[in-house]
């Protein structure tokens, strides 16, 4: 559980794993926002109080989620925030391509259940802080 209410925005188009991700982060104390496309996502972005996390997919309708945080990087709309990618592209090209954009994680959802995300999230929080 995390002492601090973290403000996490989820940016994937699956509304099942959207809300379930949400319910279980939101069990474990995190304030989360969805968004269902990187257009949505752009316009949080854009807004106050910034995330302190960012969970994307890769793979999203028009602007996929490696288009998205390019472009968000580009902009500067969140710079210290932790960055994971949750996604089931899980070749090397692909994680690799995301690593060079300074993510902090890279998660592959099919090997992975939505607890042993948040968990994994937990302790990418717990890095950051030391």
């Amino acid at each position: 559980m995390t002492e601090q209410k973290y403000k996490m925005l989820i940016v994937d188009d699956d509304r099942f794993l959207t809300d379930m991700y949400s319910h279980k982060f939101e069990k474990s104390g995190f304030n989360v926002v969805v968004a269902d496309n990187s257009e949505k996502a752009l316009s949080v972005l854009k807004e106050d109080p910034k995330p302190d996390l960012l969970l994307l997919d890769v793979i999203l309708p028009g602007m996929t989620g490696i288009e998205l945080l390019k472009k968000i990087r580009e902009e500067k709309l969140v710079t210290d925030a932790i960055v994971i990618m949750l996604s089931n592209q899980g070749s090397k090209e692909d994680i690799n391509e995301v690593k060079d954009l300074d993510i902090d994680c890279y998660i592959i959802k099919a090997t992975t259940i939505p607890s042993e995300v948040v968990e994994k999230v937990q302790k990418v929080i717990d890095t950051h802080k030391k």
